[in-house]
């Protein structure tokens, strides 16, 4: 066979094998990790969808805000500012708002967890600060399962749209401080504060620390479906979305499009000297190689032989425990029980999910090999304790 043919097979062999990769990867295409951002187009456990639709469903006048506050329509009556990160409200849109306040109109923001990085004009202006840590309950809940990584709090005084309400469903995190001497807190639990209120003109401003209380995650539980009810039944409420989306990138600057012009200049004359050729071609040395199909056969071989090794248990420990550090501080030189403990009133899992965890992985570990069904059982028990740490998602047993 000739040089030419032996060339056009190979290119057939590897486009029909690249046609199979791309058509394998296409039908196990894996789903997008869910959105933290409470925008109302979020479907996510973080979104705010099912709060949009309720109030939609319930009659109630809602709608969205796509532009600057600046805008903001005239017979708007309560905007709410979403932990917003994409886009930082300006000097300008904070003197809007406080103008619509003090015209009687009740603003709702419902702050960053991170202080001091997104929205430094609104937190200036609200003279806002972290507040302490929540301590963990599951008062109201059906099990203590059905909200992992949040807490219950009290409304402590019934006050504008938390009036006839008891107990609020929010994340276990920090609370929120308003330095403001007229501010009032209305709801929170031990020495942290949930929610605050302020006169100021003829309206009023709420502010909550983060998204919790709107999340579809958290919508239904206790009563904060209905403190988003009672807002709405002041009239208009509009939901900020502008500033969830991420400010335009600046323009080039001309230098940049003469660096650019100068690279191409000097890649177009190293590529015209580089291709210049001398003298005559040299005839290509033939290489004999194996076929493609050894290759994959080869492939398909090895994963038929592979099993799963037991140093890869120890690992799912040691990962776990790092993150304990990184999120609670719970050292990984800690016993196994006080990291459990420790885990149960600072995180609110249940010590045994741990332990538990940790006794069939060592069960493994003294067998003489491990099955990959047992890894995969361990793995997912681990797995869902990870995720209820970070706060992603509910702990659940199968």
């Amino acid at each position: 066979m000739s040089h030419a043919g032996k060339n056009a097979r190979t290119l057939i062999v590897f486009g029909v094998l690249i046609a199979i990769a791309l058509a394998m990867g296409l039908s196990t295409r894996a789903d997008a990790p869910d959105s933290p951002v409470p925008s109302v187009e979020n479907t996510g456990p973080q979104g705010a969808r099912a709060l949009y639709l309720f109030l939609q469903e319930g009659g109630r006048a809602v709608s969205t805000h796509l532009a600057s506050l600046e805008s903001l329509a005239a017979d708007t009556r309560t905007l709410v500012l979403a932990s917003p990160i994409g886009s930082p409200v300006t000097d300008e849109e904070v003197r809007k708002v406080e103008h619509f306040v003090e015209q009687g109109g009740t603003l709702v923001y419902l702050s960053t967890r991170e202080l001091g990085m997104h929205q430094a004009a609104l937190e200036k202006w609200l003279r806002l600060e972290t507040g302490p840590l929540l301590p963990s309950s599951e008062r109201g809940l059906s099990t203590d399962l059905a909200d992992a990584g949040g807490t219950t709090v009290d409304v402590w005084l019934g006050a504008g749209p938390l009036r006839g309400l008891s107990t609020l469903r929010v994340s276990q995190d920090r609370g929120i401080l308003m330095e403001h001497p007229d501010a009032i807190p209305l709801a929170g639990l031990g020495g942290a504060v949930t929610v605050w209120r302020r006169a100021l003109g003829q309206g009023e401003i709420y502010v909550l620390a983060g998204a919790d209380l709107l999340e579809n995650r958290r919508i239904e539980l206790l009563d904060n479906a209905r403190f988003w009810n009672a807002l709405a039944a002041r009239g208009p409420l509009v939901i900020d979305e502008y500033h969830h989306q991420l400010a335009p990138p600046p323009p080039l600057s001309r230098g940049i499009w003469v660096f650019v012009a100068q690279v191409l200049v000097v890649s177009g004359l190293y590529a015209f000297s580089r291709g210049t050729r001398f003298g005559a071609p040299r005839p290509e040395r033939e290489e004999k190689h194996r076929s493609a199909l050894e290759y994959v056969r080869s492939m398909g071989w090895l994963m038929r032989r592979a099993k799963v090794e037991k140093s890869l248990l120890p690992e799912l420990d040691t990962s776990f425990r790092q993150q304990l550090q990184e999120r609670l501080g719970i050292s990984p030189a800690l016993a196994d029980a006080e990291a459990a403990r420790l885990l149960e009133q600072d995180g609110g899992i249940p010590a045994s999910h741990y332990l538990d965890a940790k006794a069939e992985l060592n069960r493994l570990l003294g067998q003489a090999t491990v099955k990959p069904s047992d890894y995969a059982r361990v793995a997912r028990l681990y797995a869902h304790l990870e995720r209820t740490v970070a706060g992603r998602q509910s702990l659940s047993r199968s």
